[in-house]
């Protein structure tokens, strides 16, 4: 029993740390975070924090990873299904991500700020080639619309989406509160699919 308390306390400390880091992370950036101000947010001493992580770049990488495995990790196996149609992958995308980002909504900013510093780390993490240019997804959107290169639709679906999370703090005073904000949150979950679909039609 002892054992397994010990377990499951070090597994609770492990991720209250990297939940801290993370806030402190998207708050100040890698530059100015300090081991200390993680510490303080976690509610922990220094030297416990020092016991899991060796180093702020040892947690920022291990947070980093987590936070862009989840960022793209809804998008990359829908890519690649070849049993959904062109449409049922936007809605799909579209849903994933509005839903994950609901739950995460500070994650778009932490993830791109920092990979502006070294985009070669993000594009080898998710294999972007092999990921994106390659997948069934664009495979698709080719066979539509051979006459626009398909990055064109990625980037405006991925923008339509992720761009409300970005300018969130700007935009909830603005709707009207957070009830409001996720209300046309989810409306986004068919509109945006529909915005695409025209844009297939028309462009």
């Amino acid at each position: 029993m002892a054992k397994i308390a010990k377990a499951e306390l070090d597994l609770t400390t492990e991720e209250k740390i990297k939940e801290a880091a993370g806030i402190v992370f998207t708050k100040k950036g890698y530059g100015n975070a300090r081991t200390r101000d993680i510490a303080e947010e976690a509610g922990i001493n220094l030297a416990l924090l020092n016991y899991y992580f060796r180093s702020k770049e040892k947690l920022f990488n291990i947070v980093m990873a987590e936070r862009i495995d989840k960022l793209f990790g809804v998008l990359v196996p829908v890519l690649n299904d070849e049993s959904t149609t062109l449409e049922e992958k936007l809605e799909q995308i579209t849903g994933n991500y509005i839903t994950m980002l609901l739950e995460h909504p500070d994650l778009p900013i932490f993830v791109l700020s920092e990979i502006r510093s070294n985009p070669e780390q993000l594009a080898s993490r998710l294999q972007a080639r092999q990921q994106l240019a390659e997948s069934v997804f664009i495979k698709q959107l080719k066979a539509k619309r051979s006459d626009i290169h398909p990055f064109h639709f990625l980037m405006n679906l991925l923008g339509m989406t992720l761009f409300p999370f970005i300018a969130k703090p700007v935009l909830e005073p603005i709707i009207g509160g957070e009830d409001n904000y996720r209300m046309i949150m989810e409306q986004r979950k068919k509109l945006i699919p529909g915005w695409i679909k025209m844009m297939l039609e028309t462009a």
